[in-house]
């Protein structure tokens, strides 16, 4: 069975990473999400469990700026394996 995830972060949300990589108030998580994002445009790589699982609680929290919930559904999107299951976001 194949797992890979071959989705990528648009230039939209690249673009929205980037913003917030250079914001001095941006939180540690929002540019932990940020990178990651990053990370995987215009590539193959894929989310991390441990950024997956952190993006999941950014989305389940409702003080999270909204910046960080676009960011999180992106990497989320992205990821091979969410605690220990194949990803039904395959190509």
């Amino acid at each position: 069975m194949n797992t890979t995830n071959h989705k990528e972060t648009s230039d939209r949300i690249a673009h929205l990473a980037a913003v917030v990589l250079r914001r001095p108030g941006a939180s540690h998580l929002e540019k932990e999400l940020a990178g990651s994002a990053l990370a995987q445009h215009h590539t193959h790589k894929e989310t991390s469990t441990a950024i997956g699982s952190l993006a999941a609680k950014v989305l389940s929290d409702h003080e999270s700026t909204y910046e960080a919930k676009e960011l999180a559904g992106c990497v989320l999107s992205q990821v091979r394996h969410l605690h220990g299951v194949v990803s039904d976001y395959q190509s």
